[in-house]
């Protein structure tokens, strides 16, 4: 019996180091959330989005290097890909900024 249940954990974990194998995934140069081109316009009929300043926002954290002080000073994963630390905590931080309305908040 104990030998059938250290050939099971063994097979739990063999399969748990495969899936974390750094080999089977693919490379990411860096963090998900970088603020790309950003540009605002304005028009005459038609209304942006409220929360139109958090590309504005993104470009800050850029400049400031917050993303990349988070991602030196905080190691909370084991694979950087395709997510990092400052991808989670820039997602919160924002989330908040927008009101914490996304599809996950209930219906009020």
């Amino acid at each position: 019996m104990r030998e059938k249940i250290a050939k099971k954990l063994r097979q739990r974990k063999r399969k748990i180091l495969n899936h974390l194998d750094k080999r089977s995934l693919p490379e990411h140069p860096g963090p998900m959330l970088h603020p790309g081109n950003i540009h605002y316009e304005m028009a005459d009929r038609n209304r942006g989005i409220a929360y139109g300043g958090m590309g504005t926002m993104q470009l800050l954290v850029k400049q400031l290097g917050l993303d990349e002080a988070i991602n030196r000073h905080l190691h909370l994963f084991r694979l950087h890909n395709p997510y990092f630390e400052s991808d989670h905590i820039l997602n919160i931080a924002y989330n908040i900024l927008c009101n914490g309305q996304c599809l996950e908040d209930p219906v009020a």
